[in-house]
């Protein structure tokens, strides 16, 4: 006779009690040091700005509203370090990015700005007007000289990705990088009496524009 085979029973999952409930921290202020840590550590902004701020009361033995006080001048200080200078590139580039992703539909599909363009950049032999009735056609048309240059673009905007990447594996930081650590560091020489590790990292996860 076949032998029976016991399977153990899978423990029933009990729900929450009302005091557990109660007793769950709604933001990291409310949270012990460890989870706080954890949360440091996965690079959470309002976790490592409440690291600091518990930091400075450690440091300074004071009250969590007086620490609170000197955290609002570290933060402070910590945003005035980038002026509108620092964040060009990152205007430029949205402004171009944006500028050219609306500019493409009328260059390649609106049959004026494709005449207009063609005569004044390209010079092609224009097609029969039957051939431009619809947008389709006219979009064929400026394709033509359309297609090379958002080819070559789409390309050098893939290697230049990969090329960042490769730069991030060995360890180079690009402009973002640069300007965070540099920022870092600039706070920590003005408040020395902090730890070097809490400083810098709270002001690199900070946004670099804003708080």
């Amino acid at each position: 006779a076949a032998t029976a085979v016991s399977v153990p029973s899978v423990p029933k999952l009990e729900a929450p009690t009302l005091d557990v409930a109660r007793s769950m921290p709604l933001s990291c202020r409310q949270m012990d040091n460890t989870s706080l840590m954890c949360l440091a550590a996965l690079d959470v902004v309002e976790a490592r700005s409440e690291v600091l701020r518990r930091h400075i009361m450690d440091t300074d033995s004071v009250s969590y509203e007086e620490a609170c006080q000197t955290y609002n001048e570290i933060r402070d200080y910590n945003s005035s370090a980038l002026s509108f200078v620092h964040t060009i590139p990152y205007k430029i580039g949205i402004a171009t990015a944006t500028i050219a992703a609306f500019a493409s539909i009328p260059l390649c599909f609106h049959l004026p700005s494709v005449e207009y363009f063609n005569a004044n950049f390209v010079n092609l032999d224009v097609p029969e007007p039957d051939q431009l009735k619809t947008w389709l056609g006219v979009g064929a048309f400026s394709w033509e000289w359309m297609e090379p240059p958002l080819g070559q673009l789409s390309f050098m905007i893939l290697c230049l990705q990969v090329a960042r990447n490769q730069l991030g594996t060995i360890g180079h930081k690009p402009y973002g990088g640069f300007v965070r650590q540099w920022r870092a560091e600039r706070l920590r020489e003005r408040y020395p009496q902090y730890d070097e590790q809490i400083l810098m990292s709270y002001s690199k996860s900070t946004p670099l524009i804003g708080q």
